[in-house]
């Protein structure tokens, strides 16, 4: 089957199509026909190496997020879930490739309504932004501003910020279009890269969602309110410099919270609870999916092109 791996971390043209065989479930497991993958910020994030330390290695085959059809079924699992279209996390590789293997219990059936793309462009995105607001105990009538809001993670925050009853949705990001869809899906005041904008904007956030890091974090955690949360959610602008916690303390009378998270560390029956409530949020139409572009499984190389420029608002669909 075809499949795209990792031939040498960097740029994107490090990225080919190989043959690999076809995946045998194993116990516990279900194989799925694909038909979209989702592109993430952290595919890009193991394709630089930066995580080379944590043990991926060239040849990985990339890839968390699929959805499609189950065609074969491994030991222990019930032959009836063969036939159903299924959204489905088959952990940090194995994503990018015609079939997919994953663990039963990280395996969803897809209500009537959703497309594949849609799935991938939710499942995973929804669960991080629902468990980064709950992290950060935001409650009704409280500001919140997500950095970088423009990615699938961003958006689905803004929706669930707007839709738990925020006083005030702030979203940075890098032009006037971007800023008139982010209005369109719950946004309240548009600020740029570096946190500025207009003087109607809060000056300061009772929550602050952080998708990007990178050597800018530090200016955002001043913009909390004292008690304010802060929660980073990814790195794609890379690591913050390695002082930023001086920024906490020089401001320690304002009790101000720092936290990362990653949806590792909630119980799996959990995530799917979520997951499968956003599913059928957005098969009502509740609950809004953005699918920037869908293309062949071969052009992964122009997907990831894509996000390394900056050029996508929401997620990157792979089709083989």
């Amino acid at each position: 089957m075809k499949a795209v791996v990792i031939r040498t971390f960097g740029d994107p043209d490090g990225l080919e199509i190989a043959d690999v065989p076809v995946p045998v479930p194993a116990p516990g497991q279900v194989r799925i026909s694909t038909e979209a993958i989702g592109v993430g910020g952290v595919d890009a994030v193991i394709r630089r190496g930066t995580l080379a330390a944590y043990g991926f290695r060239e040849g990985h085959l990339l890839g968390s997020e699929v959805a499609g059809k189950v065609t074969a079924v491994g030991e222990g699992v019930d032959a009836s879930w063969i036939g159903r279209r299924v959204w489905a996390f088959t952990g940090l590789s194995g994503g990018y490739a015609e079939q997919a293997v994953a663990l039963i219990e990280d395996v969803l059936p897809l209500p009537d309504g959703l497309t594949g793309a849609d799935a991938v462009t939710l499942g995973g995105s929804g669960v991080v932004a629902h468990f980064a607001l709950d992290r950060a105990r935001f409650t009704p009538g409280e500001t919140v501003l997500v950095r970088g809001a423009a990615g699938s993670i961003g958006i689905a925050a803004v929706q669930l910020a707007a839709r738990g009853g925020a006083s005030a949705v702030a979203v940075t990001t890098s032009s006037v279009e971007r800023g008139v869809r982010l209005r369109d899906l719950g946004a309240t005041h548009v600020l740029d890269r570096s946190g500025e904008g207009g003087p109607d904007a809060p000056a300061g956030f009772d929550v602050v969602i952080d998708v990007v890091g990178g050597p800018q974090l530090p200016l955002f955690l001043d913009k909390l309110t004292a008690n304010g949360r802060f929660v980073a959610v990814g790195v794609v602008g890379g690591q913050p410099p390695a002082d930023f916690g001086m920024r906490l303390m020089n401001a320690f009378r304002r009790s101000l919270s720092f936290a990362t998270f990653s949806s590792d560390t909630v119980p799996g029956p959990d995530r799917q609870a979520v997951r499968s409530s956003h599913f059928a949020d957005a098969a009502d139409g509740d609950l809004r999916t953005v699918v920037h572009a869908v293309l062949p499984l071969d052009q992964a190389v122009l997907a990831h092109r894509e996000m390394d420029a900056g050029k996508v608002f929401g997620r990157i669909v792979l089709a083989p």
